[in-house]
């Protein structure tokens, strides 16, 4: 692959049009294909549930480790966005470029690693959460497949991130939407076995994520050389890593990849607390983060299109523009959040019966959303606000908050609640660490405001 492009060092939308105009023109098409990507996860364990609760709770304990691969090639793609946004906003075109060719080295050496340890250690995922030889068996079959083919989804990733970090959001929106539709048609097909297609069950539905992911990150490749006329990409310099600009990409992404992976130890530890209940218990975890994904989703996609224009306009050092965009993310993260929490308040029972559930999934998972969403509207906030930080390079502040949300507060307070032999209590975890994520993320919010901000001259 080799695309020269000539440099446009004309100013980029991201300087001059009216924000909340701006970040709906980004962040629309990202909310949307945030959401389909949603809708796949839902739609995709709706059709596993259907082989067998056993099998729906093999793709919950499969979560952790997905969650890990996920973390790294987005977190590798906030530390590229972050940075090539701001280099075309301060003008430095040569050093945009380098970050772009040498994110994309990066996701390709992610996607070796993941895919060796998927390929020989699959199996010891779901033996360390305590699951059954059944439950084994579905778990190794899924993710060998799914992790060991992981060369798409990481390619995916990283070309997405350069279509969203020049303003291009609407071809993101499009690679995306194309790979979770043509998972969507392929999973009855290859779970089930119609039109001709042997009845594969789990592994049907790992072969169709991983077509879905490489037709999308085909995709994203050819716009990128199309229409993505902002940044040069080369063979030669995709080969030719910087150090430096491999360190100044990975100053914002590692913390970002922390900051996800927490959620990964989180999920593995609580399925372990759960599972000394029972196994139902761990399905309802794993209904709740497909039901939430749904509300979570949308926000991420806001945030997403709100990065680029936080840091595009920090490095043009437009304050006003700077702070319109940090309010409005904010108000529009919160908003969403509520919204949520409105329908699994009042709709739990419904989300619920998309998977299948049993009486007693019923019985135990009702109770478990309503309280577990009482804590959307301070996660839409700490979510604004880890974006805002990555945005300004703070990406260690993000990390903060993470880790004390999901490992310092929320898993003590879960294995402590679970000392009642009442699984009910567990879920109070949840609205208890994100009150304490809000607080903390408010006070950092204050800080970088003081500091960075507020000194700023236009």
């Amino acid at each position: 692959m080799e695309a020269q492009k000539s440099t446009v060092q004309t100013e980029n939308k991201m300087g001059i049009m009216p924000i909340n105009r701006l970040i709906i023109t980004m962040s629309l098409p990202m909310m949307i294909s945030m959401l389909v990507q949603a809708l796949y996860n839902i739609v995709d364990s709706m059709f596993v549930s259907r082989l067998g609760e056993d099998a729906f709770t093999a793709l919950s304990l499969v979560f952790p480790m997905q969650n890990f691969m996920i973390a790294v090639g987005t977190g590798t793609g906030v530390g590229v966005n972050a940075m090539v946004s701001r280099f075309l906003g301060e003008k430095r075109f040569d050093e945009a470029n380098k970050g772009a060719n040498c994110g994309i080295f990066l996701a390709l050496l992610s996607a070796v690693f993941f895919s060796v340890l998927c390929f020989t250690s699959a199996k010891w995922v779901f033996i360390w959460q305590k699951a059954s030889d059944t439950i084994v068996q579905y778990g190794t079959d899924y993710l060998t497949l799914c992790g060991g083919l992981c060369f798409g989804m990481f390619a995916q990733f990283i070309f997405e991130r350069l279509l969203q970090c020049t303003g291009k959001t609407m071809y993101s929106m499009i690679t995306q939407m194309t790979g979770a539709i043509i998972n969507i048609i392929l999973d009855p097909i290859m779970i089930f076995g119609y039109f001709g297609c042997p009845a594969m069950g789990v592994k049907g539905a790992a072969l169709a994520t991983v077509i879905g992911q490489v037709c999308a990150a085909i995709l994203a490749v050819i716009l990128n050389i199309k229409v993505n006329r902002e940044l040069t990409l080369s063979i030669r310099q995709i080969f030719r890593p910087k150090a430096n600009v491999i360190r100044r990409i990975y100053s914002v992404g590692v913390p970002s990849i922390i900051m996800a992976s927490v959620g990964s130890v989180m999920c593995f530890i609580m399925n372990n607390i759960l599972m000394c209940f029972n196994s139902t218990a761990t399905a309802v975890f794993g209904a709740y983060f497909k039901i939430q994904s749904f509300v979570f989703m949308p926000v991420f996609g806001l945030n997403n299109g709100v990065i680029p224009i936080i840091s595009y306009n920090y490095g043009a050092r437009k304050k006003e523009r700077l702070q319109q965009a940090m309010r409005y993310s904010v108000l529009y993260g919160v908003g969403i959040m509520v919204i949520g929490l409105l329908a699994m308040q009042i709709f739990p029972g419904q989300l619920l019966r998309l998977f299948d559930a049993s009486d007693y999934m019923l019985e135990l998972g009702i109770p478990a959303i309503r309280i577990i969403s009482i804590s959307f509207v301070f996660a839409g906030f700490g979510i604004a606000g880890s974006s805002i930080f990555q945005a300004f390079g703070k990406g260690f502040l993000s990390m903060v908050v993470s880790i004390v949300r999901q490992l310092v507060v929320l898993l003590p307070a879960a294995y402590l609640l679970s000392l009642t032999k009442q699984v009910g209590l567990v879920w109070w975890a949840f609205p208890i660490a994100e009150v304490i994520a809000f607080t903390i993320t408010l006070i950092f919010l204050l800080r970088v405001n003081r500091r960075i901000v507020q000194p700023m001259a236009e």
